[in-house]
C-alpha cells in the first residue's frame, strides 16, 4: 500500500515539489549561513518525494528549538500553512484523507525541521 500511495503521490505533484524544495536547498547551500538552511529543504524534498511509509522523530535540544523560532518566523509558518491547506484540501474526499494526512506530516515538519530525522 505504501508503493502504491508513494506512486500516486508522485505522479499527482509530489515529484514537482521534491524538485522544488532541492532546488532551494542547492541555493541555500550556496552561502556558508544558508547551509543549515540549505540541509532542512533537503530534508523535506526526501520527505516530499515519498511521504507514504516515513516516519518523523522529532528531538533536539536547545540549540533546535533556537533554530525552530528563527525558522518559524523567517518561513517556516508560510511553508506550513500551505501544507495544511493542501492536506484539508485532500480530506475533503475519502480517497484524498490518505494524503491529506500525509500533508498534515509535512505541514509540521515545514514548521519545526531542525532536531527532527526522517525515516
Amino acid at each position: 500500500m505504501r508503493f502504491l500511495g508513494n506512486v500516486l503521490w508522485i505522479i499527482l505533484g509530489g515529484l514537482f515539489i521534491a524538485i522544488e524544495w532541492a532546488v532551494v536547498g542547492l541555493l541555500l547551500c550556496v552561502t556558508i549561513i544558508g547551509i543549515p538552511l540549505g540541509l532542512q529543504a533537503f530534508k523535506m524534498a526526501a520527505l516530499t518525494l515519498t511521504p507514504f511509509g516515513k516516519t518523523v522523530d522529532y528531538g533536539g535540544g536547545f540549540g533546535s528549538a533556537l533554530a525552530n523560532l528563527v525558522w518559524v518566523v523567517l518561513a517556516g509558518w508560510v511553508l506550513a500553512l500551505s501544507y495544511l491547506l493542501a492536506g484539508v484540501a485532500n480530506c475533503v474526499t475519502i480517497i484524498g484523507i490518505p494524503f491529506g494526512i500525509q500533508s498534515f506530516k509535512m505541514a509540521k515538519l515545514a514548521l519545526f525541521p531542525f532536531g527532527t530525522d526522517v525515516r
